[in-house]
């Protein structure tokens, strides 16, 4: 694949889908400073996946895969080398990168998301945008049965914390 091609293609993916990249990056990552890392990370890895694509998945699951993905290696390696900071600081720096009105409800959700493990904080985001249990399974490698429990799991996670820390919701079922 010429360089050229490979660049109108990045272009044209991140134009369509940025929102999608930076959902992932603003879930696995707190400082501006620590998205923006995480952003140009996933941009590069998104370049060097450009020539393998086979158009076997949409673009935009083959882009999640690839944030997802760099989103955990990268929030493994920043653990060892985590440097505490307020969370009001954080929660700050998080709607201060984000061009979108701040949303109380958001803050809260995504403060949540942070709180669960990898696996769950993937298929939380993979399920608020609209990804069915077929989709999702295949995207993390687990059954479509599983995805369905951690799914039912996360809900009444999210349901007793939101009972307990008087979120922005009072969610119910």
């Amino acid at each position: 694949m010429r360089e050229e091609e490979q660049k109108r293609i990045l272009e044209e993916w991140l134009n369509r889908y940025k929102a999608l990249i930076f959902k992932v990056v603003r879930a696995y990552a707190v400082t501006a400073m620590d998205q923006d890392d995480l952003f140009q990370e996933v941009i590069i890895q998104v370049w060097n996946s450009i020539p393998v694509f086979r158009n076997e998945s949409s673009p935009s699951t083959w882009l999640y895969r690839i944030s997802l993905n760099t989103a955990i290696k990268w929030a493994r390696k920043e653990r060892r080398q985590y440097k505490p900071e307020s969370l009001d600081d954080a929660l700050q720096n998080i709607i201060h990168a984000s061009d979108i009105p701040i949303d109380e409800r958001l803050v809260w959700l995504y403060e949540e998301i942070r709180t669960l493990d990898e696996i769950d904080r993937s298929v939380t985001l993979l399920m608020l945008d609209g990804f069915s249990y077929k989709e999702i399974a295949g995207m993390l490698g687990i059954s479509e049965s599983n995805v369905g429990v951690k799914i039912n799991r996360i809900k009444k996670h999210l349901i007793s914390q939101s009972q307990k820390k008087q979120s922005p919701w009072n969610l119910t079922i």
